[in-house]
């Protein structure tokens, strides 16, 4: 398996079911012990169905770690040549480190250091979010902005890029 995978793709377009599988993958084949490091927070019953059915879609040989903000520190603290890291997914990382009011560029670049530092694999996940009209609203454009440069920068640092599309995954890079 790659040791860095970023899986890119727009709602609902397959992009966490495509990490799921390159991750069970690696479980089948090699025998890497999967751990899903989730950025999701339940503020109302809606998320908290979505997390209850993420959590669903994994088997029971998945270990969840919750890292809201700290996600480069649950990164380096799991890391292991015998596990593989799933990180869904960067978009509400960033949202959630948007509203901590922390530097992005000083957290983004963290990020670059912990999966350059990783001593298994890691598969990242993460929103294509500029597909679509301009936002209307100066926090929405900021936000499309840092995610579409988050992505360039997750991009640049890993080894594998996939775009995923009506579940169908485009190799961009690697």
């Amino acid at each position: 398996m790659t040791k860095t995978s970023l899986i890119l793709g727009g709602a609902r377009s397959g992009k966490t079911a495509r990490a799921l599988a390159l991750a069970e993958q690696a479980y089948e084949r090699d025998g890497l012990v999967p751990v899903y490091i989730a950025t999701a927070q339940a503020f109302d019953s809606e998320m908290e169905d979505r997390i209850a059915r993420h959590r669903e879609e994994r088997g029971t040989h998945w270990s969840t770690v919750e890292a809201p903000l700290d996600l480069c520190d649950a990164i380096r603290e799991r890391t292991s040549p015998r596990h593989v890291l799933l990180v869904d997914c960067l978009t509400l990382w960033l949202s959630n480190i948007t509203f901590a009011d922390r530097d992005i560029a000083e957290e983004s670049q963290k990020l670059v250091d912990a999966l350059r530092a990783a001593s298994g694999p890691v598969v990242v996940v993460s929103n294509e979010v500029g597909l679509s009209i301009v936002p209307e609203n100066a926090l929405a454009r900021r936000f499309r902005d840092d995610q579409g440069r988050l992505n360039q920068t997750i991009a640049a640092a890993v080894d594998h890029v996939e775009f995923v599309a009506a579940g169908l995954p485009l190799v961009l890079k690697g």
